[in-house]
């Protein structure tokens, strides 16, 4: 895992945390402006670093050396811990965390939920297919992702990741994504956004965040009509972060 900061290290910290397949560029637009008035720390998780090859191993070993870093550069405070989709679950594991002081956590589409043998299968399948067609650069494939989760400008960055990604680490991703999920009750003063589209498989999510208000009654849900997931984050950018802004200054 490498850690990537922006703006002034006196400033209250942001952690900005990247999905499955999706480069840590695609918070270029967030960290840029929230580092003017906060410290950005934005991980590039293990199978997805662009330079030298790494290992997921699971969602709690990347939960873990978060905290390790927080805990050793930042005393242990995050004002706001942001993860999208699969780093909405790092995100929301890493929270539950008694020694870290979370201000705020915003959780965009984050699979907070079990999901059974043979839909685990199916998408190892499809994520190997996808890996191992973007490898060899298939048009067709990149064509597809950049309609479906990646804005065109991100695709050089992700074009290393899967040159780097080894099918292991899929399997551990989906298994460990998908896992169950213990909801628990967070921090009182621990203010919690839940977003997520309303397209596809956005149901999971609405569930997710259904249930995490349901432990956490502090949680405010924004659903966005008509959008897939992680739609926004990466397709609007500036959108994500008017929405968190407002969150935050409200």
């Amino acid at each position: 895992m490498i850690f990537h900061t922006f703006g002034n290290k006196s400033n209250r910290s942001i952690i900005l945390i990247h999905g499955m397949l999706t480069p840590w560029q695609i918070w270029n637009y967030a960290a840029k402006h929230f580092s003017k008035d906060f410290y950005v720390i934005v991980p590039e998780l293990d199978a997805h670093t662009e330079v030298t090859p790494t290992v997921f191993h699971s969602v709690e070993e990347e939960a873990a050396k978060i905290h390790e870093y927080i805990m050793e550069n930042l005393g242990g405070k995050v004002f706001l811990l942001a993860g999208l989709s699969m780093g909405g679950r790092i995100a929301a594991t890493l929270a539950k965390s008694d020694d870290l002081s979370v201000e705020t956590l915003v959780l965009d589409g984050a699979p907070l939920t079990r999901v059974n043998g043979l839909k685990k299968a199916v998408m190892k399948s499809n994520y190997k297919t996808i890996i191992m067609k973007s490898k060899q650069h298939d048009a067709k494939i990149l064509e597809q992702a950049k309609k479906d989760f990646l804005p065109e400008n991100m695709l050089p960055y992700y074009i290393k990741i899967a040159e780097n990604m080894i099918m292991v680490s899929v399997n551990n991703m989906i298994d460990s994504v998908f896992a169950p999920f213990d909801f628990k009750e967070y921090k009182s003063n621990m203010r919690i956004l839940f977003m997520h589209g309303t397209k596809g498989n956005e149901s999971v999510s609405a569930k997710c965040a259904v249930r995490m208000k349901k432990s956490n009654p502090q949680t405010e849900i924004r659903a966005f009509d008509g959008l897939a997931h992680a739609e926004l984050a990466c397709f609007e950018p500036e959108k994500w972060y008017g929405e968190v802004r407002s969150f935050i200054s409200a």
